[in-house]
């Protein structure tokens, strides 16, 4: 299968500003935060990292395009500033729905590991949801390991003893 990752046309770019910001909302909801929290959180990070609807310097959106011209998912990279000068971060990427489970989705983060390594990184972070089991044992096939793992349990409202 040969794929290519190519530069998301400016066309493109404000309608899946607009979707990547919903799902990433959607998600931090499924991973427990409040709609309230999981809002501010996202839009503060989209309106830092999308300024004037345009990626900032060093980020790149690219469509994942077969040879038969067909988009079969996309990736949006670029440095992480809170990790060090040559660090990178995957910072949104998706298969899409029925293109899934063909090996699109390593395809893709091998694509992307060789642009950050074109672009002087020497690491690459991610961010998975606890929920996405599918996405994680991708990861950890590809050599990524957990660096921090969150927790949460949902409490009873009616605890049996209160001290």
């Amino acid at each position: 299968m040969e794929l290519r990752l190519l530069p998301m046309p400016d066309v493109e770019l404000a309608a899946w500003i607009a979707a990547s910001l919903n799902d990433y909302v959607a998600d931090r909801i499924k991973g427990g935060e409040t709609a309230e929290l999981a809002e501010a959180t996202a839009e503060k990070s989209f309106a830092e990292l999308f300024p004037d609807g345009k990626p900032t310097v060093g980020h790149v959106v690219r469509n994942a395009i077969r040879d038969d011209g067909e988009a079969v998912g996309y990736i949006w990279i670029g440095p992480d500033s809170s990790n060090g000068e040559s660090a990178w971060w995957v910072w949104d990427i998706a298969v899409h729905a029925q293109h899934r489970g063909r090996g699109y989705g390593r395809k893709i983060m091998e694509l992307a590991e060789a642009k950050a390594v074109a672009s002087g990184a020497t690491s690459m972070g991610l961010h998975v949801f606890g929920f996405n089991t599918i996405a994680r044992d991708l990861y950890e096939s590809m050599g990524y390991a957990p660096t921090s793992i969150r927790m949460a349990k949902q409490l009873n409202a009616t605890p049996a003893e209160v001290i």
